[in-house]
């Protein structure tokens, strides 16, 4: 029974260290790629900032070389921001971006090159090598442009028709919470109102009969109905008193 329970607390006790040593690795990696991203970007911003310098800064075939370093960079890192933060709402992004991972490839050669370049030493032959590089850059950054703006007018056109439909569901729904109606008359309260109808129509009859007769001898004074007589479509018809 005690060996029993030693091995259990020994295998307890192994499995919390294997726990441990899992999570401290899981931590270090997570911390390395961490630090492995913000050294890349600040060296991304140093290699913008020095490049930016350069086509500002110097003349001939360097500051030509630094210009087209920087506008590819520019442009590449653009397209890939606007695609990998586009495919997750857009699966149809997808196979755009696939096309942009092929186009990087020669947008890293074409970056190695140019970084070459700016080593040689043979200043002329480089300036020779210009116009090529700038169709090849011109070519790259043009491509990813493309793709850039198709995804972004698909997004705004995406949003456009949302809004669209939105704005005509929140129209009709408008339109329903201004719709109203009177309720319908009760068959007691329609009743009432046509024998009122009726009984109006006898009295007025009636007066008529006996304004005619005593037209001889003397005018009659303009009286209102008599309010008996009214009758309103709230109220019950009386009942007909039944003889025998």
């Amino acid at each position: 029974m005690e060996a029993t329970i030693l091995t259990i607390l020994a295998l307890l006790f192994i499995a919390f260290v294997a726990l441990g040593v899992y999570a401290t690795v899981k931590v270090t990696k997570a911390a390395k790629r961490g630090v492995d991203r913000t050294l890349d970007q600040a060296r991304r911003t140093v290699e913008d900032t020095t490049l930016r310098a350069k086509s500002f800064g110097q003349a001939g075939a360097a500051g030509e070389l630094a210009r087209l370093r920087l506008s590819l960079r520019t442009s590449m890192r653009a397209t890939q921001e606007a695609l990998q933060a586009g495919v997750g709402q857009d699966a149809s992004l997808k196979e755009s971006l696939d096309l942009f991972n092929r186009l990087s490839g020669h947008g890293l050669e074409l970056d190695a090159d140019l970084k070459r370049l700016e080593r040689e030493p043979d200043r002329a032959w480089v300036a020779g090598q210009l116009p090529e590089l700038t169709a090849r850059t011109e070519r790259i950054t043009s491509s990813a442009d493309a793709l850039r703006r198709a995804a972004r007018e698909r997004a705004v056109r995406f949003a456009e028709d949302d809004l669209s439909t939105l704005s005509a569901q929140i129209d009709v729904e408008a339109g329903a919470l201004r719709h109203w109606t009177d309720p319908e008359p009760a068959p007691g309260a329609a009743t009432a109102g046509t024998a009122g109808t009726e009984e109006r129509g006898r009295a007025a009859g009636t007066g008529g009969r006996t304004a005619g007769a005593g037209a001889g001898s003397e005018p009659s004074a303009i009286t209102g109905p008599d309010p008996r007589l009214a009758s309103y479509p709230w109220e019950k018809s009386a009942r007909p008193e039944t003889t025998t």
